[in-house]
């Protein structure tokens, strides 16, 4: 499909309302149209190492919480604080992380969030009071938060329009291959180094991990778009050239004609380049906001609340009950966790067909619906004579119902719909907001449910988790738009409703 619509005197019509200058237009449809190539994968895969990272960060903290409380004798509330540092962090990295993208770039940003986490999971490895681990918890939070906003624009700007929501999803997908991979490396060094301090050892493989990617990052292009919106149009041609290279001579003419003519295709005054925080709540991106920050929130609240404490709810269910130690215990409630942490990829890998085929509002409206069905499962084995334990089997149906929902619903569609519903000069901001209020979702959602789990029980988490994903369902069904396929800049090109 042409992006190009029809030339004006003044520049290409996008669609409605979005006139650019016409080679903006032609490098916008070599782009959009570009054929799926190795470069693309390369810059998939290093925009994806932070969504990677938070999932391997929660199921770490996950597994070392039974291990720090035995060296540390975590009181209650240090234990929520704990829990809640590492997202309460990322409302604020991701708040300010995409706000600095749209001002100095993506790839600074990629490689600032990086540099920060390996310093942060190294201070989370030597820590020995529970205030430090908190602190350094905390600031693996905010580094996690930054890329968040970061990935989700970078990838829809640089892949091709047909691909753009099968790689999106694939990127948050990560977050469960994180979790994965994570699963394993706490299994081997369980095997390796069987003590109750192995948790140290746990956040050191986080460390090592994020210096691959800050190294690896070093190499990867900035965004064309960005750099086109900034008037560096040399820079971006550049950038395309790596993904085409046989029209070499015809990008050099097109950079040279436009020189610093800045790309603007937004719902936004031309002169204001750098539009301020509010414009995420003028008129033109008022209902965008809404849709994407609040699902987000709630879905975030019941995402990390029952992710993080799934070895806790797991053990509270009598999982593991049978082992002699702590370390067999905890290398059971690992492998518990880690199979039903397979059902995240594997819903993850149905979002990637399901989101396209059937669109983001549809799968996310289906997503929270079978998320509280996968929570009123739970209830149900929660409620039947003998507990949950005698009823295992239930157990984990509902968690995967969960999972599988989750996933191939709402854990994609609210990461994919802020990057394509706002502007190039507004979608680290629009994006870093949504996934801000998100993680202030997750943040309450992971401080509420061990203290509700010690006042009301088990039951009492799963009906608040059943009735947050109502009220996800409820608000995404309120704030719904048309979400057809289509360029970024189309986007732009009506309001929607």
């Amino acid at each position: 499909m042409s992006t190009v619509a029809e030339t004006a005197n003044h520049g290409t019509r996008l669609a409605p309302g979005i006139v650019v200058h016409p080679d903006h237009a032609s490098l916008i449809q070599l782009l959009d149209q570009a054929p799926l190539r190795l470069p693309h994968y390369l810059a998939w895969l290093l925009s994806s190492g932070g969504t990677l990272l938070d999932g391997l960060s929660v199921f770490m903290l996950g597994m070392a919480v039974p291990l720090v409380q035995r060296e540390m004798a975590f009181t209650p509330w240090q234990l929520a604080f704990l829990g809640a540092g590492l997202v309460a962090g990322a409302v604020l990295g991701a708040s300010g992380g995409g706000r600095l993208a749209d001002r100095i770039g993506r790839k600074a940003v990629f490689l600032l969030d990086m540099f920060l986490l390996v310093l942060a999971a190294l201070g989370a490895a030597l820590a020995w009071t529970p205030t430090l681990l908190i602190l350094a918890q905390t600031l693996v939070g905010v580094a996690i938060g930054m890329d968040f906003p970061v990935s989700s624009s970078y990838v829809a700007e640089t892949m091709p329009q047909r691909a753009r929501g099968r790689m999106m999803v694939a990127t948050i997908a990560s977050q469960s291959v994180g979790m994965i991979l994570a699963a394993f490396v706490v299994l081997s060094l369980l095997h390796l180094h069987a003590a109750a301090d192995v948790w140290r050892l746990f956040f050191v493989a986080e460390a090592v991990l994020a210096a691959f990617f800050l190294i690896a990052r070093l190499h990867l292009d900035e965004s064309p778009r960005w750099l086109m919106s900034q008037g560096r149009n040399r820079e971006a041609v550049h950038a395309i050239m790596r993904i085409l290279p046989e029209d070499r001579q015809i990008l050099e003419t097109m950079a040279t004609r436009l020189a610093d003519t800045r790309l603007h295709a937004a719902r936004i005054p031309r002169d204001d380049q750098r539009p301020p925080f509010s414009a995420l709540f003028a008129k033109a991106y008022r209902r965008r906001t809404l849709l994407s920050a609040v699902p987000w929130f709630l879905m975030d609240m019941a995402t990390y609340g029952v992710g993080m404490f799934t070895a806790v709810l797991l053990a509270a269910m009598h999982l593991g009950s049978g082992s002699g130690d702590l370390a067999a215990r905890t290398r059971a409630l690992t492998l518990g966790s880690g199979f039903i942490d397979l059902f995240l990829l594997l819903g993850f890998l149905l979002g990637i067909w399901a989101v396209v085929r059937f669109g983001r509002i549809r799968m996310q409206l289906l997503g929270f619906g079978g998320m509280a069905l996968g929570m009123s499962v739970l209830l149900l084995a929660s409620i039947l004579p003998g507990g949950p334990g005698a009823h295992m089997v239930l157990v984990f149906i509902g968690f995967i119902v969960f999972n599988l929902c989750m996933n191939m619903g709402p854990n994609s569609t609210t990461y994919v719909l802020p990057a394509e519903l706002f502007p190039t000069q507004l979608r680290g901001t629009g994006s870093g907001f949504a996934a801000a209020v998100a993680k202030g979702g997750a943040t309450l959602g992971v401080f509420l449910l061990p203290i509700v789990q010690a006042q009301v029980g088990v039951s009492g988490v799963l009906v608040l988790m059943i009735a947050v994903s109502v009220l996800g369902l409820s608000t995404t069904w309120i704030f719904r738009v048309e979400d057809g396929e289509k360029s970024l800049e189309a986007h732009q090109a009506q309001d929607l409703a």
